[in-house]
């Protein structure tokens, strides 16, 4: 008798451990499968793609607010480290008389239409860039061809809107940054965006450029 209650219990155990790993019936949600980090971190096993990255829209911002980043010279560098941060040909130069006036070294003078892209410099140092080409993007997106509610999104809270001097109906965009550097839009009379340009005060808010 002794001997048959203990292999009862015998059976009843195997049963019982039988069942605790038995798979899921129909309609029944198996257990997910989790995977434990070995370092103990909460990170994702995949790398997280970069447009939902923690601190990707950060990164951009500060693309647009880092104005001079993308100039072949620091601002106040002299026309050698400009020629060399280019590393093209450059046409101008200061007039012999006064070397320390306002003047441009162009990029390509020889264009059909408007001037493309081209350096200011005053003091013997450069001051601003100039551009009225549609091919080529200011920094957070700007460039020739948009209109003023274009720029006014693409800068939010940083636009500074003015007439302009001379011509009735356009406008001057004035977009800051986080440094001294200043990004100005020009507009035609129809609010569309007709040149760019990044400097320093007050070089960069010169209207006739050099005249």
């Amino acid at each position: 008798m002794a001997l048959w209650k203990s292999l009862a219990g015998l059976l009843a155990l195997v049963l019982l451990l039988g069942g605790c790993s038995r798979p899921p019936t129909a309609g029944e949600p198996a257990a997910p499968d989790l995977a434990v980090d070995p370092d103990g971190g909460d990170e994702p096993a995949e790398d997280v793609p970069p447009a939902t990255a923690p601190h990707a829209a950060g990164a951009l911002a500060a693309t647009a607010s880092d104005l001079a980043a993308g100039l072949p010279a620091p601002l106040g560098a002299d026309a050698q480290a400009l020629r060399d941060g280019w590393g093209r040909p450059l046409e101008g130069g200061p007039d012999a008389a006064d070397a320390a006036a306002c003047h441009y070294l162009f990029t390509d003078p020889g264009r059909a239409e408007g001037f493309g892209q081209a350096f200011m410099f005053e003091g013997g140092r450069f001051v601003r860039m100039d551009v009225d080409d549609a091919a080529l993007a200011a920094p957070g997106g700007g460039r020739v061809g948009m209109d003023a509610a274009a720029v006014a999104a693409l800068y939010p809270g940083r636009v500074e809107g003015q007439p302009h001097k001379y011509v009735e109906g356009a406008r001057i965009l004035r977009v800051t940054g986080d440094g001294e550097a200043v990004l100005v839009f020009a507009t035609d009379a129809a609010g569309v965006v007709r040149s760019w340009r990044i400097g320093l005060p007050p070089q960069v808010d010169y209207v006739e450029g050099c005249g």
